[in-house]
């Protein structure tokens, strides 16, 4: 079994849809090929994301994120135990890039000198990437395009940018890069290095995500999953270490802003057939209980 690849240049809009969709029901997680971002642009963020944490551990602690803080922004280096007693380690940077209301510079790198320009075409790019994707897949459930986007916050939706820098560790028995998990949020779109590492889970096997230099992984979210009805899947993945190379991931989230409140959407919810299979959350407290490993529904 290989995660489905999906072309977006195909001429026919219908065909190209549905597959996003059927992608979404079955597997949670595609890669997108021609999908509209210049391969160079992908080639310069993968480049200023590298020589960023190419840079003396002082230049990167400018941009660290403070202690004090209970937000995610900014750089820092994370150890913490998967369910198998491995140390998870992975050094990364949280930074917001859309929308420009919600974006701090602070936590920017000023290094590379190129970092801010390549960093905001890519958001322009990718904000117009994602609206298309999220308008297929509202129409997925026999809704308006603007289904999904209006129920994930409309114009205060959230594009949160995350660069993981994975060492190489020759002993993947005690080291993995990032445990299994589902996203929080409503849909991610991820590129890589060279260096494969990616896994998802399907029908009870772990399978190697395989990409190509310019495609972008898209991974359906848990805000998806409960705002669809179910219909969607949330895609359970995790992260591991090679042996010899260094692994960078580029994944950006697409979520609500902290206080907004999401849930099934109203139209699905029509008779008993469909009653609401999750309850609504302020989306704040849907990551706090997530992350704290506490009851949802």
């Amino acid at each position: 079994m290989d995660v489905p690849i999906v072309d977006l240049s195909n001429p026919n809009e219908d065909l190209v849809a549905r597959a996003v969709v059927k992608a979404s029901e079955e597997w949670g997680i595609f890669q997108v090929v021609n999908h509209g971002i210049p391969p160079e642009l992908i080639r310069r963020l993968k480049e200023v994301g590298t020589k960023f944490f190419e840079l003396p551990e002082t230049e990167k602690e400018a941009v660290a994120k403070p202690e004090d803080s209970v937000d995610v922004e900014g750089y820092r280096t994370k150890y913490q135990k998967d369910l198998e007693g491995r140390n998870a380690w992975v050094d990364h940077l949280f930074h917001r890039i859309w929308p420009p209301s919600r974006v701090s510079y602070r936590f920017w790198p000023k290094l590379p000198m190129d970092y801010r320009e390549v960093n905001e075409d890519y958001a322009k790019h990718l904000k117009k990437l994602s609206e298309k994707i999220m308008e297929w897949l509202s129409e997925g459930l026999g809704l308006r395009r603007e289904a999904l986007i209006e129920g994930l916050g409309g114009e205060t939706v959230e594009y949160l940018m995350k660069i993981n820098y994975y060492p190489p560790c020759p002993d993947q028995d005690l080291v993995i890069g990032a445990p299994d998990h589902t996203d929080v949020n409503g849909i991610t779109f991820l590129v890589a290095n060279e260096a494969l590492g990616l896994q998802a889970f399907k029908d009870n096997h772990w399978i190697d995500v395989k990409y190509t230099t310019s495609g972008i992984i898209v991974i359906v979210g848990d805000q998806f999953h409960r705002m669809s009805n179910g219909k969607y899947m949330s895609a359970k993945h995790r992260a591991t270490m090679d042996k010899e190379k260094t692994r960078i991931s580029w994944p950006v989230f697409v979520e609500s802003s902290l206080d907004h409140e999401f849930a099934p959407l109203r139209e699905l919810i029509t008779g008993e057939d469909n009653a609401p299979k999750f309850k609504s959350y302020v989306y704040k407290d849907f990551k706090f209980r997530k992350l704290k490993k506490l009851p949802l529904d």
